[in-house]
This record gives C-alpha cells, sequence and structure tokens, in this order.
C-alpha cells in the first residue's frame, strides 16, 4: 500500500472526505460505491464493480462473443478492461478505459464505426497503441446504472462491422445486465 501523507478527521456523522486529487487519480465520481475492507487497524477502500464481482463469468462471455462473432471481444466494467478474447486481447485486458469509452457509457449510447466506411475509431484504453479498423461498444445498464460495456473489434484491413454485430453486442450486454437485476 501507498502512503500519500494526507490525514483527514472523520466529522460527528462519521465522514470523511477523499482529497478531489485522490478522486481525479482513482476515477472515483460522486455517486459511485466504494467496497469497505478492514484488516487489523487498517481500513481500506475499493471503487465497487459489479461486474468484477463475476470475473469468471466475464471471461466465458467474451470467449463465447469472440467464437459466435469471430471479432475480438471485451468486457469493461467502468474502470478496465476485464475481459477479452480475441486476436488483440493482451493490448485491452487489464488497461484502463479510456475517457472517450467512460463518456460513452454515461451517455448509454451505443457506438458502431468502421475506418473503411470513414468512420471515427473511438479510444478504447488510455494507455497503448490498440488500433481498431472497425468497432462496436454497448453499455451494460442494470436498474438504471451503466456497469460497464461489451465491445467488438475487427483490426483487419478493410473490416466492416454491421447491425447483426451491433446485435450481437446488445444481446451479450443484456445477459450481462441480467445477473444484477
Amino acid at each position: 500500500m501507498k502512503a500519500t501523507g494526507i490525514v483527514r478527521r472523520i466529522d460527528e456523522l462519521g465522514r470523511v472526505v477523499i482529497p478531489k486529487e485522490i478522486r481525479r487519480t482513482l476515477r472515483i465520481r460522486e455517486g459511485d460505491p466504494l467496497e469497505l475492507f478492514t484488516d487489523r487497524d487498517e481500513l481500506m477502500l475499493k471503487k465497487y464493480s459489479p461486474i468484477a464481482s463475476v470475473e469468471r463469468f466475464a471471461e466465458g462471455t467474451a470467449k463465447s462473443l469472440n467464437e459466435q462473432s469471430g471479432y475480438l471481444s471485451a468486457i469493461c466494467d467502468t474502470d478496465a478492461v476485464l475481459a477479452a478474447c480475441g486476436q488483440g486481447k493482451k493490448q485491452l485486458v487489464g488497461k484502463t478505459v479510456s475517457e472517450a469509452m467512460t463518456k460513452l457509457m454515461s451517455t448509454r449510447g451505443n457506438y458502431l464505426a468502421n475506418l473503411a466506411e470513414g468512420g471515427d475509431m473511438m479510444p478504447v484504453v488510455a494507455e497503448g497503441d490498440f488500433s481498431p479498423t472497425a468497432q462496436v461498444i454497448v453499455p451494460v445498464v442494470a436498474n438504471g446504472d451503466c456497469l460497464g460495456a461489451v465491445a467488438l473489434f475487427s483490426v483487419e484491413e478493410g473490416a466492416v462491422m454491421d447491425a447483426s454485430a451491433l446485435k450481437l453486442a446488445r444481446l451479450t450486454a443484456d445477459i450481462i445486465a441480467n445477473q444484477f437485476e
């Protein structure tokens, strides 16, 4: 664990303010759920991710989606790529999602783009050089909350994804969302 040198006092209602710099660094926003852990005299806060709690399910889902679509598939929570399957998965798994992906998830919008048709490729991860030529991104929404996203990618020259890829990603996002309703 890394010491920050920041000390905060608990107020009369038992609240502690998490400094803005730490919230920004850890991508904690107002309303985000936090999970509490204790170990002897230590208290640890961790950003709660419902999808991460079913990580094995996410891995199996990414594998099935890859097999059915033939595209690189990825399952993300609101912060990182949790699971991926297909050519190029090592460039995604465990990486922080880009600000553009975070914004898309917050608007709960779907995204379909093909470079061959002049579409703009949304950056998927914050760091790295992953460059798809076609992509479909669908948010996972359960009980009104965006939990993450399902994405399909192609890195092949001239690849074009169509409405059937979007429908498959939507179906997968609905199946994941149903695990939390």
